[in-house]
């Protein structure tokens, strides 16, 4: 028995998220696709455990899952051989063997996610299904001290939704900045962990800051209440990219 440990990447427009579903013949996932690929080329009946759950229509560059399997093909090559199972929207990065213990999640040491804004008021029908256009004029220096009032531990259940069921709603914000190119706003976010649509979350209570609908003062409101009334509005999925997911060397 090996363990297998795989950097993935996919588009999730079409995707339900990452979790396979009841009836994955009408709700499409990149769990059940990635686990008809491997069990298909490895005739086995495979079980893939991810670094995190994405929602419907997130993306990742970067997801980490791991399987185990008797399959004895070398493991440089079992990238490419899955590939050929997989459709267009999922490619497998890289293959590793690792040890026995490893897991995708709980193994894990913190992620990195990046959101993608299009700060402009021209609609556009291609390719709004990978960022989030929001037209206004916004204040960055304003959402870059919004961002770093997000960093630090803290209790984050005001930036989570309703119906996460977890121990405990403490997380760490390692570091979360903004930066601007054009229309482009790009937010890179880094922690331990995060909450069901935090970083959702905590992007869409930055921009309605920028734009004049919140102010600064609500994010520490909300850390200190809780109260995910005093946080802004959730951003669409369409942003919301899993970039790197790290472990300990």
């Amino acid at each position: 028995m090996r363990n297998i440990k795989a950097v993935i990447a996919y588009d999730g427009s079409r995707y339900y998220g990452f979790q396979a579903q009841l009836s994955p013949e009408t709700l499409p996932t990149v769990q059940e696709v990635l686990e008809t690929a491997i069990g298909g080329l490895l005739k086995e009946e495979t079980k893939v455990h991810s670094a995190g759950r994405t929602d419907r229509g997130v993306h990742a560059l970067g997801q980490v899952v791991h399987f185990f399997t008797e399959s004895m093909i070398p493991v440089d090559k079992l990238a490419n051989a899955v590939n050929q199972h997989l459709p267009k929207d999922v490619h497998v990065i890289s293959c590793e063997e690792v040890d026995m213990e490893f897991h995708a999640r709980k193994s894990a040491l913190g992620k990195h996610y990046q959101y993608r804004v299009k700060n402009t008021d021209i609609t556009t029908v291609f390719g709004n299904q990978y960022f989030y256009q929001y037209p206004g004029l916004l204040d960055d220096a304003l959402m870059q001290q919004a961002c770093k009032l997000l960093e630090g531990t803290h209790n984050y259940q005001g930036f989570c939704s309703a119906g996460a069921t977890v121990k405990t709603f403490v997380r760490t914000v390692y570091y979360m900045n903004m930066r601007r190119d054009g229309d482009w706003i790009i937010f890179d976010v880094y922690g331990n962990g995060f909450l069901y649509n935090m970083v959702r979350i905590m992007v869409g209570t930055v921009l309605d800051i920028g734009l004049g609908r919140k102010s600064i003062d609500s994010i520490p409101q909300a850390l200190a209440t809780q109260n995910r009334h005093l946080a802004g509005r959730t951003a669409p999925a369409s942003g919301l990219y899993l970039c790197d997911v790290y472990y300990r060397n």
